[in-house]
């Protein structure tokens, strides 16, 4: 089981690294995406629909929830959820 505080402080510790303001990354959605994601498509797709997401929000300003929610809709359309 992962420790909640060590997952905070990487968190933290990789948003300074990118030059990220603490507490950009909700890390309980992100989780909930993929954990959505692995079970609902395939677990390697997880991490890629993150990324994805977190690409969306960066290239063109989406909202990360709403692609967030983008995603599960997709999944739940192709019957896989």
């Amino acid at each position: 089981m992962t420790d909640p505080a060590t997952l905070d402080d990487w968190t933290s510790e990789v948003e300074d690294a990118l030059g990220l303001a603490p507490g950009t990354v909700d890390s309980t959605a992100v989780l909930d995406l993929v954990r959505d994601v692995a079970h609902g498509v395939m677990r390697p797709a997880g991490p890629i629909a993150a990324y994805l997401v977190g690409y969306a929000a960066g290239a063109s300003g989406a909202d990360p929830g709403a692609s967030a929610d983008a995603v599960r809709a997709l999944i739940a359309s192709r019957g896989s959820a």
